[in-house]
């Protein structure tokens, strides 16, 4: 089969490709009812984005899902958005942006191949088995043609995978790093052998930290699949807007996406609450892979300390030992991760821009910013809590 024999399409709506051809792409390994590998690029996922109109008109993501198809079946799929601005994207462009802006261009509307609001590494390009080589390269090919086509300024694929990034780079898009932090779970039994790995100092102030925030005065649960009920999400929607207040200006997602979520999403999520005097006062969303768990959103009503890492970090790392995670993955920035046992990771992005010159530029940038995200891994790994010799065991 060649590239010439097959049709690349734009779909407006998930419902114009339908959930068994998506996910036939995008999590194949759930077919028979098994949970999906990464949750967020799944038909349910995206359709509750698109549902609750926290994508679509009005949003600055509008969806334009790419198909390659192939003798009437569909062999490869991405959430493609037209965006018009650069927030929500956790891999920020905004420089760009405002360089070429005002070099006299029009940056926006860009093309965006992501999950929305969402930083998560995953496949991007998602390809049905046995059609990935052909797979990718219709949806970079059919991607760049759009932009082109159109006169748009620049695509960008944000936290692909590394294999991805690779390939990408192999097909002209120019390859960015960033990073971001993760727990790794190396088959510990309870939480004690995880802390049994650090230095004794860290050893102890996670223990402190743990004591501090569980003496909070009052109770904290961890909820999933029908033990979440309706009334969970009105204090989530609380949390979730006081943080996005504070961070973004206006929260992302809608009040129907938490409604939406609890309907078709919520065998895929892990809530938790910390409980006093009657009220939920603080609370934590994570979503469930196969092999990781997802932190996504936190906030509180109530300051108490440590709070926030015992809910965030802490617990997260419990269920994922009792579930037999691989990984806890904590979300964007925060270098206080560090000291609690989450390591900086690379995470990667594919770019391309129309016009040469400028694509010239952003490319020479974006070699020194990969060498220089190296050299940050390097360094804020080797300050991690682990211990780094016997010694050091000693309480």
């Amino acid at each position: 089969m060649t590239q010439s024999e097959l049709v690349i399409s734009l779909h407006d709506a998930l419902a114009q490709i339908g959930p068994e051809a998506w996910d036939a792409c995008a999590c194949p390994e759930a077919a028979s009812g098994g949970r999906p590998n990464d949750p967020f690029t799944t038909y349910r996922f995206l359709k509750v984005l698109e549902d609750s109109r926290s994508v679509g008109v009005g949003s600055g993501w509008q969806p334009h899902y790419m198909t390659a198809e192939a003798e009437g079946q569909i062999i490869a799929c991405a959430p493609l958005y037209l965006k018009s601005h650069s927030q929500g994207e956790y891999i920020f462009d905004h420089n760009w942006a405002d360089a070429y802006e005002r070099a006299g261009g029009r940056y926006y509307p860009k093309l965006q191949v992501a999950v929305p609001f969402t930083p998560v590494t995953g496949r991007r390009l998602l390809v049905r088995p046995g059609f990935e080589e052909i797979g990718r390269a219709a949806l970079v090919q059919g991607a760049v043609e759009t932009a082109g086509r159109n006169a748009l300024s620049s695509l960008h694929l944000t936290f692909c995978t590394e294999d991805e990034a690779r390939a990408g780079a192999a097909m002209g898009l120019m390859a960015r790093k960033n990073q971001q932090y993760h727990w790794v779970n190396r088959g510990y039994g309870d939480f004690d052998a995880f802390l049994a790995d650090l230095s004794s100092r860290k050893r102890k102030t996670i223990r402190k930290e743990r004591a501090r925030a569980q003496g909070f005065g009052g109770e904290i649960e961890q909820l999933t699949g029908d033990q979440i009920k309706p009334h969970h999400w009105d204090a989530i929607w609380a949390f979730y807007q006081d943080t996005g207040a504070r961070k973004w200006g206006t929260p992302y997602l809608t009040r129907a996406f938490f409604d939406l979520a609890h309907e078709r999403l919520r065998d895929d999520i892990l809530l938790v609450l910390a409980h006093r005097e009657g009220r939920v006062v603080a609370g934590a969303m994570n979503l469930i892979g196969t092999s990781a768990l997802y932190g996504r959103y936190w906030g509180c009503t109530e300051e108490h300390p440590c709070l926030h890492f015992e809910l965030c970090y802490y617990q997260a790392m419990d269920f994922a030992i009792a579930q037999g995670l691989d990984r806890v993955e904590a979300g964007a920035q925060g270098e206080h991760k560090l000291a609690r046992g989450y390591l900086p990771v690379g995470t990667h992005s594919l770019h391309w821009l129309r016009d040469e010159g400028f694509s010239e530029a952003v490319a020479h940038y974006l070699e020194a910013e990969r060498a220089a995200v190296d050299e940050d891994i390097e360094f804020l790994t080797g300050y991690g809590p682990f211990r780094k010799t016997d010694m050091e065991d000693h309480e």
